[in-house]
């Protein structure tokens, strides 16, 4: 994949490109609803808060991101959009959805594609566990991710666990559905044991759970150094 491809047109109006894709799918819903699929505004990050992200990555000068699900690509679109307003001369973005040709029959790609992102994102069609440790391996790096796949706790716990190692000392991990017990108890491990902080202020005034007020997304900053604390120091987190 080329990272510097750049669709038709004068590089400055890339983003607003893709600010105009997201407009249209955040009014109109997605091109398509293959049958069976799950409903857009259930499983997409709402406009506002795709904002929010994209702002915040901005504010990162994230060059290299890795997104795990993408469904109809309502955030993958904010992440794009990021990753050009942000300056890198090379931007870089990793989305794994191993549902996105069976659930959504390619809809979220496709999007991408028509906001000209497919010079700078890669589709990845395999569970991300496994998908994650092999990035790990070989040493890639990232400035943050965005976690939006499985909600089993099982899961959100690999997946945190391998970008913990993936993402670069200082970076963010953005993570949603905290709101969910799984999701939620996946990343308190982390935040009690191993220092993820919330990031002050960030995505303040997003999606809230009417009955508890919980936040449905929330981004975290790795410790910079990562501790490797020893295993009697465990903290129990649930």
């Amino acid at each position: 994949m080329s990272s510097t491809a750049q669709p038709d047109g004068a590089a400055g109006e890339w983003p607003e490109r893709i600010a105009a894709v997201r407009r249209e799918l955040a009014e109109h819903g997605p091109p398509r609803t293959p049958d069976g699929a799950p409903d857009f505004a259930t499983v997409s990050l709402p406009e506002r808060d795709c904002d929010q992200v994209r702002d915040l990555l901005v504010d990162e000068r994230a060059g290299t991101v890795v997104e795990i699900g993408l469904a109809y690509g309502a955030s993958a679109l904010a992440v794009g959009e990021a990753l050009l307003r942000a300056g890198s001369r090379t931007p870089r973005h990793v989305v794994i959805d191993p549902f996105q040709y069976t659930a959504y029959d390619g809809v979220g790609w496709e999007l991408l594609c028509s906001a000209g992102l497919d010079g700078v994102a890669e589709l990845v069609t395999e569970p991300s566990q496994g998908f994650l440790a092999r990035l790990a391996d070989v040493g890639f790096a990232a400035d943050a991710a965005f976690v939006d796949g499985s909600h089993h706790f099982h899961n959100v716990f690999v997946d945190l666990h391998f970008l913990g190692g993936i993402v670069r000392p200082g970076g963010i991990v953005l993570l949603d559905d905290v709101w969910w017990p799984s999701v939620g108890a996946a990343a308190a491990y982390f935040e009690i044991n191993l220092g993820w902080s919330p990031v002050p202020g960030a995505l303040a005034g997003g999606t809230t759970d009417p009955a508890s007020g919980r936040p449905r997304t929330r981004a975290y900053r790795l410790p910079d150094p990562q501790p490797t604390p020893d295993f009697k120091e465990f903290r129990p987190f649930c």
